[in-house]
This record gives structure tokens, C-alpha cells and sequence, in this order.
């Protein structure tokens, strides 16, 4: 046993120090694209291209997966490895194309530019060589001062203040100013705004929090009020800047949020709530958990690892949002019937008709819960 283990470590250890070579090489090419990169940056600063580039990228993973294939390597962890080296890429593109304007040196006033998602927006302006003010709640006495020669206003304040704001700020506004929102609500805002101001209009609600670190695939729904062409400078801004821009009406982007906002964040909520009235041993189910129960519960925790105050405003912006809510407290009460006649039958048939309303997008679903799920049991 003994020889046999000294042999093995004589043969292993060459074996080792190839790999470790190999290791090396790739660090260096790793570098070398680095490099190649810079030089793609500094281009598409010059020539005021975005950085990301859809149909490119995927033609690059089709030609990476074909080429693993090729090299009896498995395509999907090769397809993984690439879409990390592509995602560090753009955040660095990104990051040096904070510091390209389209229209350098325009005035801009942040209002709420002292709060997390306004000083956010702030930075990133400023780096990108605009003329940055900032309206604080201390600062109305100076708003006339501030408002002069102004290209953009930025209203970025709680939702409840939105409307109100932009009452307040308009009679100080040139005709020529964009006025913009960031609320994750629109129709009202860019009714208010249309209804107070006479110049250009623009709604735009960025779908992360302040926290983010790069705008690098993020998405931020736009809804044009008036004008939309004296917003264009805005948007190719924020594009430069690595989102992505999806159009919509105000009404449809409030209609579409009351699912994507408010409903899923009201549901997590009582998920929540319920294992808190059960004292439910939360790391004890975790050591029993699949890697599914892990990624859901860490969703829940996530909710209640921020501020109770942003998600109440979300919940409870508007009386369709509220109403759709009870509408989902009302449906999950129609289910007592089937769990007190314990009948598995109805819930089979429930559950077919509900598989067959999703179609297609429950293989989609599959298939990317199933890469989630993959990447958290690599973490832990």
C-alpha cells in the first residue's frame, strides 16, 4: 500500500505542475484579453457606441459552444465560463463609459440627489462630465436659483412625494428643461408632469436599487410623456452607460408592475409572515433543504433584509395595486375547499390547466431555475 502510494505521488506531481503551468497560461490570456479590451473602450468612447452588443455576444457563444464540441469539452460549462468572462468585460467597458457624456457639460438638477437612488444617479452624471445641482427638502428656498439655465430635472423622491414635487418644482422650470422621474410608478407622475409642465416629458423607472454596482444589463423601463425626441440625449446616455431600455405606456408599466412589484412583493411578504407565527427553525430547514427551498427562502430573507418603508410604498402605491392584492388573498382562499375534502384529484386538475396556461415558458423556466440552482449548490 505503502509502494503503491509513493508511486502515485511520483506520477501525480509532474502531472500537477503541467496543470498549474496550464493554470498560468490561462491567467495570462485572461490578461492579454484584458488588454484588447481597453482598446475596445477606448473606441467605442470615441465613436459613442454602447457597450453591449446582443447579436455579437451570442454569435461569440454559438462559435464558443460549436468549438467546445469540437474539443469534446461540455458546451454549457464552457457557455458558463465565457458569459462570466463577457459580463466582467462589459462592467469594465461600463465603468470607463461613465466617463464619456453625450452631451457633456448639460445642467442637471437631481431632485432627492441626497438619497440613495438620486446620489447614485448624481455620480454617475458627474463622472460622465454633466454640471450636477442638487435640490435637497432644505433647499427650496433656492429652487428658482437652481432651475436656471437647467437642461434636466431629475425628480427622484419617495412615491408619495412624486406628484407634489412636481408641482412644486415647475413654475420654476425654462420651457426648454426635460423633466424626468424615476418613480416606479408612471401614469401618475407623467400626468403631472405633462399637466404642469410645458416643455419636454419623460418617465423612466430603473427595475434595481441603488445598491447596484453597475448599470451593465439593467433594465429601465422609459415611458415618453411629450417631446420624446428631447429625451433621446437621455436614454443613449443611459444605454452608454451599459441598460437596457424597454418602451412602454405609463399605463401598461403601472399594469405589468402590480404583477412584477407589488404581487410578488406582497406574496414573499406573507410567505414571510407565516413562518415567523410558526417560529419556524429557519437554519434547521436549511440543512435539509434542496438547493429550490435554499434559492426561494433566500429570496424571502432578502425581502426583510431591507427597508420595511420602501416595500410599504411599493405595496401600497395605488388602490388598483391594493385591490389586485386582495383579488390574490381572495383566490388563495378559494383552495380551503380542496385541502378540508383532502382532494388530491382537484389539485391534479388544477394543476394541469394552470401547466397548459404557461406553455412553453415552464421549459424556459426549467431550464433557468436549473442553472440557479446549479450555481448555488457550486457556492454552497
Amino acid at each position: 500500500m505503502k509502494k503503491n502510494q509513493a508511486y502515485f505521488e511520483e506520477q501525480i506531481q509532474p502531472l500537477r505542475d503541467e496543470i498549474d503551468r496550464i493554470d498560468s497560461d490561462i491567467l495570462s490570456l485572461l490578461a492579454r484579453r484584458q488588454e484588447q479590451v481597453k482598446k475596445v473602450v477606448a473606441l467605442k468612447k470615441d465613436c459613442d457606441v454602447p457597450v453591449f452588443h446582443p447579436a455579437r455576444e451570442e454569435d461569440l457563444i454559438s462559435r464558443i459552444r460549436t468549438q467546445a464540441e469540437e474539443k469534446k469539452l461540455n458546451p454549457d460549462v464552457t457557455e458558463d465560463l465565457f458569459r462570466m468572462i463577457l459580463r466582467q468585460s462589459r462592467v469594465n467597458q461600463t465603468d470607463h463609459m461613465q466617463h464619456k457624456g453625450i452631451r457633456p457639460g448639460a445642467r442637471i438638477l437631481i431632485i432627492g440627489g441626497t438619497g440613495q437612488m438620486g446620489a447614485m444617479f448624481a455620480t454617475l452624471f458627474d463622472k460622465s462630465g454633466y454640471k450636477v445641482r442638487i435640490l435637497s427638502e432644505s433647499d427650496w428656498k433656492n429652487a428658482a436659483a437652481l432651475c436656471r439655465d437647467i437642461d434636466l430635472v431629475l425628480v427622484s423622491v419617495p412615491i408619495e412625494k412624486t406628484c407634489d414635487v412636481i408641482e412644486q418644482i415647475c413654475p420654476y422650470l425654462p420651457g426648454q428643461a426635460l423633466l424626468a422621474d424615476v418613480t416606479s410608478i408612471k401614469e401618475a407622475p407623467v400626468a403631472a408632469m405633462c399637466r404642469c409642465h410645458k416643455g419636454p416629458v419623460l418617465g423612466i423607472h430603473p427595475l434595481f436599487g441603488p445598491t447596484t454596482t453597475s448599470f451593465d444589463k439593467q433594465i429601465i423601463v422609459v415611458t415618453p410623456g411629450r417631446n420624446p425626441e428631447a429625451g433621446h440625449w437621455l436614454l443613449e446616455q443611459l444605454a452608454m452607460w451599459g441598460a437596457i431600455l424597454v418602451q412602454s405606456t405609463p399605463r401598461e408599466h403601472d399594469e405589468i408592475m402590480e404583477i412584477v412589484q407589488a404581487l410578488r412583493h406582497f406574496a414573499t411578504f406573507c410567505f414571510g409572515r407565516f413562518l415567523f407565527e410558526r417560529q419556524v427553525h429557519i437554519q434547521r430547514t436549511l440543512e435539509f433543504s434542496s438547493p429550490i427551498y435554499r434559492l426561494e427562502l433566500g429570496m424571502v430573507g432578502r425581502l426583510f433584509a431591507q427597508d420595511a418603508g420602501l416595500y410599504a410604498q411599493i405595496i401600497f402605491a395605488t388602490k388598483e395595486r391594493r385591490s389586485l392584492l386582495i383579488q390574490f388573498i381572495t383566490s388563495l382562499n378559494q383552495h380551503l375547499d380542496m385541502l378540508e375534502n383532502n382532494d388530491p384529484r382537484a389539485f391534479v386538475r388544477q394543476f394541469n390547466d394552470i401547466a397548459q396556461w404557461f406553455g412553453p415558458f415552464s421549459d424556459q423556466a426549467l431550464r433557468e431555475s436549473t442553472f440557479l440552482i446549479d450555481r448555488l449548490i457550486e457556492r454552497f
